[in-house]
């Protein structure tokens, strides 16, 4: 099968940082399904894992954590998916990725897909959408059930709310949970995005936070999700958290964060790492499988939007390269997606 994969980790300007190759098609076994590629999504993550390390690897490696495509085969334990079914899911991150013509993954992280939407649009949201989720609805325990009057509504401030991460939570908190929601963009383009998605108010991630919130009406808010730089983000958002309130980020620090910022608010913080039910097997993994079907029910109610914005075709190194490119330039608005081997 094809596959574009690696075996040493370049720069992406190397045209070896990322090959076109050709692998043995894998075969499920217990609750795997083998699934036919159509689409990928490429993600802040993919490029994390490929940055240049010394590390060689004996085998090519293949990367990508978001798909949209066709089971093919089942293994002898699965019982939630059948040959044919179009389904959308992110992977795991321990086990081959999506960046090939097929791909094993378990069927309780595998989400039915939207029917309304096409595998391009469909590959774009299931990294993206389970991490909103899970930030939003686990970690932070934001109420999924809207407030009686929109003058109780609760407030989130979500730093980087252009990315593709940005753009499900922004739907999801006015949409589903109706949050009030400022969202961070520094350009206008990334601001008309986020405010075409829900986004009430938008502030600058790159000025004065807490100040620009007072001049926005806040005091302070309810909850804060960081999706960029949180070694930069934190103390403001350590600022801006009311009172018993919660932060959450998915981005690692590289320096130690000072909590104790929080402990006169009694405020928390939380980290959101999509793969960690995959990763460690929990007991409720099939809880990612779940919340993705949930999903596809809201966008085939026109409820979520997808937040693809650029598809390049076909599926191949020179395109996965490209992709890689644009979100390392830290510009990407929304996702990009490839289709078609």
């Amino acid at each position: 099968m094809k596959a574009i994969a690696l075996t040493q980790y370049l720069p992406i300007e190397n045209p070896e940082s990322l090959l076109d190759v050709q692998l043995d098609k894998p075969a499920p076994q217990g609750r795997d399904l083998l699934v036919e590629i159509k689409a990928i999504g490429v993600n802040p993550v993919d490029v994390k894992v490929r940055a240049p390390k010394e590390t060689i690897e004996k085998a090519p490696r293949v990367l990508g954590w978001d798909a949209a495509g066709v089971v093919q085969a089942v293994g002898p334990e699965v019982s939630r998916f059948k040959v044919g079914d179009r389904v959308f899911y992110a992977g795991d991150i321990t086990r081959p990725g999506s960046n090939s013509e097929f791909q094993l993954v378990d069927e309780r992280i595998v989400g039915n897909m939207p029917q309304s939407l096409s595998f391009e649009q469909a590959a774009a949201l299931p990294l993206t959408t389970i991490t909103a989720w899970e930030a939003l609805f686990e970690r932070l325990h934001v109420s999924p059930t809207p407030p009686a009057t929109t003058a109780s509504a609760k407030s989130i401030l979500i730093i980087g709310g252009a990315g593709g991460v940005g753009s499900i939570a922004i739907q999801l908190a006015v949409k589903v949970a109706g949050l009030k929601v400022i969202a961070t963009a520094s350009r206008p383009e990334s601001e008309k995005w986020v405010r075409e998605l829900g986004a009430q108010h938008v502030v600058n991630h790159f000025g004065d936070l807490p100040a620009q919130l007072k001049q926005q009406g806040f005091d302070n808010v309810d909850y804060v999700l960081i999706l960029n730089d949180t070694d930069r983000h934190f103390p403001a958002a350590a600022a801006a958290v009311a009172p018993q309130g919660m932060i959450c980020t998915i981005v690692e620090n590289s320096a130690p964060l000072d909590v104790s910022l929080l402990k006169a608010k009694s405020a928390g913080f939380i980290w959101e790492f999509m793969f960690t039910r995959s990763m460690f097997q929990t007991a409720d993994m099939q809880q990612q499988g779940n919340l993705l079907d949930q999903v596809a029910r809201l966008i085939d109610q026109q409820v979520v939007v997808t937040t693809v914005n650029q598809v390049l075709s076909p599926i191949n190194a020179a395109n996965l390269r490209q992709a890689h490119a644009t979100l390392e330039g830290g510009r990407a608005i929304g996702k990009i997606v490839l289709k078609d081997f």
